[in-house]
């Protein structure tokens, strides 16, 4: 029995080689997974079928974003009927940060307390591609661009700077472009 008491007891230079033996394959396999299969890239989704489900629905007119810039991936596309209306959304990562395009007939006076905090009114208006869009802060450390329209509310709303915001409201086409 004293036997066996000895036999568990390791050393401190026993036990550490045991976790290095264990450590090294995990290593391993974290690099390999983040280097050689691109793990820290978003995963791209086509927005094609929620965009066609909400221009079936016709609820709005339906602005659908072009061919994005480069080094932007779509990675969200959803579209659902809520009460009063149609939401589209569809969520981009653009420099590791994320930008979302909403678009919706759901009363612009509900929708934008709940896309953009209560904190939300404008801050003025910025003309892009013939349109009035309105500039607003949003939740904490996000910007948003909106698009205020009869039919429809468009919002355009990141944890980025204005300028990308810009430019996704550029890529945008649709009806009355």
């Amino acid at each position: 029995m004293i036997r066996a008491a000895r036999r568990s007891e390791r050393s401190p230079k026993e036990m550490a080689l045991s976790l290095l033996v264990l450590l090294i394959p995990i290593v391993l396999f974290i690099s390999f997974y983040r280097v050689v299969l691109g793990g820290d890239e978003p995963i791209a989704v086509d927005p094609a079928e929620s965009v066609a489900a909400a221009r079936a629905a016709k609820l709005f007119p339906v602005l659908e974003p072009g061919s994005p810039p480069d080094g932007w991936t779509v990675v969200r596309s959803t579209f659902q009927r809520v009460e009063g209306g149609g939401t589209l959304r569809i969520g981009y990562v653009v420099d590791g940060s994320g930008v979302q395009l909403v678009e919706s007939s759901v009363p612009a006076e509900k929708l934008l307390p709940a896309e953009l905090g209560s904190s939300g009114r404008s801050e003025g208006a910025v003309e892009i591609k013939g349109r009035e869009w309105q500039s607003y802060p949003a939740r904490p450390g996000e910007r948003a661009l909106v698009l205020l329209e009869s039919d429809r509310t468009v919002i355009v709303v990141g944890v980025v700077g204005e300028q990308i915001l810009r430019d996704l409201v550029v890529v945008l086409h649709g009806p009355g472009r």
